[in-house]
């Protein structure tokens, strides 16, 4: 491909997240002239809605269908969130370029604001990552951590929509108890709830999500949720919520988390992508997170997390590997040379599997079959 203006077709999921990550894309490469068109696909994971993401086999329920298309030729490149990417059987794909990374760690959202330490005991708390289960329980035993599954705006609703739910019910009554006893009807009895705002002034001043939080209906009731911090500051909702970013010596975050991969096959196109959008330090960063898991094997069935930081002539790479219930764990935490960060890498995580994190990998499989079964 000629470094003349030309269109790249960019395969992308439906969800807002997705788009707003492929926008980003999107925009970088029109910046330099590039025309872009979107091709939305509809992948595995989105349409097993009801399963777990380790129950939808190995990692790549989120990315086979769009990398198919890459692979058909009817798209140029496809845009993923790297810690859905696999890191085996690429079959001639590569990760082209990988932009600047947005905050790696994890974030604790609750309706009130209440850290982690002050949940109460046997708070339920809702994840969809083994690795993040293992890690609360590692932290408080104590904690009820249940399944969690949809877009990342969906889980939102999920936790504010008791809450939220039981206002607007207590102020929609308020205002009509309000209403009959001005038009003189005695037969209605008050509420005994006062509000200075009135409902629709309330309504209107809540954020998008917060009134469709309103108007969810869930079978469970969260006291928090664990969520990327990247993808609530993609979708602009950090300014909307209250939350407690989790210290990544704790809650180490699972490989590329926070990382936008553009997938494509080695060619002209990749290179002028490349050219464009890759991050040096990302990609350093990226790629002893991703040796690592390689290296360990597990995928998105084990706890497996891995964070690589980017400082002057070495990489400062914490990695912690879990069993399920958190009663377990192998860890390490070093600093890799820059200039050999690959074989340093993969010699970390070959130490790690001597060390036993092989076993707790494989146990964790076993459990994570059987309960499929």
């Amino acid at each position: 491909m000629s470094s003349r203006a030309t269109t790249f077709r960019l395969a992308t999921r439906g969800s807002d997240l997705a788009l707003r990550q492929t926008g980003a894309i999107r925009d970088a490469l029109e910046s330099r002239r590039h025309e872009v068109e979107l091709l939305e696909v509809e992948t595995t994971g989105d349409e097993l809605r009801d399963e777990l993401i380790h129950r939808l086999g190995k990692t790549g329920a989120f990315v086979h269908s769009l990398d198919e298309r890459v692979r058909a030729g009817e798209a140029d490149a496809a845009v993923h969130s790297l810690k859905d990417v696999p890191t085996e059987d690429r079959e001639g794909l590569t990760v082209a370029a990988v932009p600047e990374r947005a905050p790696a760690n994890d974030v604790l959202v609750t309706p009130d604001g209440t850290d982690l330490d002050d949940l109460p005991e046997g708070a339920t708390v809702g994840t969809s990552s083994l690795r993040r289960r293992a890690q609360l329980l590692a932290e408080r035993p104590d904690l009820d951590v249940q399944p969690l599954r949809g877009n990342v705006d969906t889980r939102v609703e999920k936790l504010l929509a008791p809450t939220l739910k039981a206002e607007y019910t207590a102020r929609l009554d308020a205002q009509e108890s309000e209403e009959t006893t001005e038009n003189g009807d005695d037969e209605t009895k008050a509420t005994g709830q006062t509000f200075e705002q009135s409902f629709d002034d309330w309504f209107n001043g809540l954020a998008e999500i917060e009134r469709k939080a309103t108007a969810r209906e869930v079978d469970t009731e969260y006291d928090a949720i664990v969520l990327a911090e990247a993808g609530l500051d993609r979708l602009g909702l950090t300014h909307h919520l209250d939350f407690q970013a989790l210290p990544d010596e704790q809650f180490v975050p699972s490989p590329g988390q926070g990382v936008v991969a553009v997938v494509a096959e080695e060619g002209e196109a990749a290179e002028a992508i490349r050219d464009i959008i890759d991050d040096a330090r990302t990609r350093v960063e990226a790629t002893v997170e991703r040796t690592i898991l390689e290296t360990l094997g597990g995928g998105c069935v084990a706890p497996i997390g891995v964070r690589a930081v980017f400082q002057g002539r070495v990489v400062t790479t914490t990695v912690r590997v879990l069993a399920p219930d958190g009663t377990e764990e192998i860890a390490d935490r070093r600093a890799l040379p820059v200039e050999d960060h690959v074989d340093a890498a993969r010699e970390l995580g070959e130490d790690l599997a001597d060390r036993g994190a092989d076993e707790v990998i494989e146990r964790a499989k076993e459990m994570a079959e059987a309960d499929d079964t």
